[in-house]
């Protein structure tokens, strides 16, 4: 969020312009690393699991209140983003959460690396889909629009000739 408000892709409300600032871009990517470095050490993992299960939630509804603005009731963004943002960020973290413990109780934390660098994997994927499949979504409908014009004008045309 933090690069696509930098560079101007990313429209965010007022409040939460903050995020689009070279400080916090630098704040995410040291946080980022860390965590992806503590996903190879299990307890350090685990400390950070404990922590990062509410952490999620409020940062799930905070990324989503400062997507979902502009409406004139604050009690639906706010709604919207508590259930949206915070229940899918709880969901997803309570999940991965479980997965890690249950590797490290299968594999004494020697399949820890192997699990965290598939979620990373995922992650990565995930945050790729979410940029380009808007992208594809509208090349779809600009090709979907284009054929049905066509079998349009084909039709006119049939219809011309009879």
């Amino acid at each position: 969020m933090s690069i696509a408000a930098l560079y101007g892709h990313l429209q965010l409300a007022p409040e939460f312009e903050w995020i689009g600032t070279y400080p916090a871009l630098f704040a995410f990517a040291v946080a980022t690393c860390i965590e992806i470095a503590a996903y190879y050490i299990p307890w350090v993992d685990h400390a950070l699991d404990v922590v990062s299960t509410p952490t999620a939630i409020a940062i799930g509804t905070f990324i989503t209140k400062a997507l979902v603005h502009g409406t004139t009731d604050p009690l639906l963004e706010w709604t919207v983003a508590v259930i949206a943002g915070g229940g899918a960020a709880g969901i997803f973290q309570t999940l991965t959460g479980m997965l890690r413990v249950s590797s490290t109780a299968l594999t004494g934390g020697i399949g820890n690396p192997v699990v965290s660098t598939i979620e990373a994997g995922i992650s990565f994927i995930l945050s790729l889909l979410a940029i380009f499949v808007p992208i594809l979504a509208v090349g779809l409908v600009v090709t979907g629009a284009t054929f049905l014009i066509q079998k349009v004008l084909q039709k006119r045309a049939n219809m011309g000739e009879s």
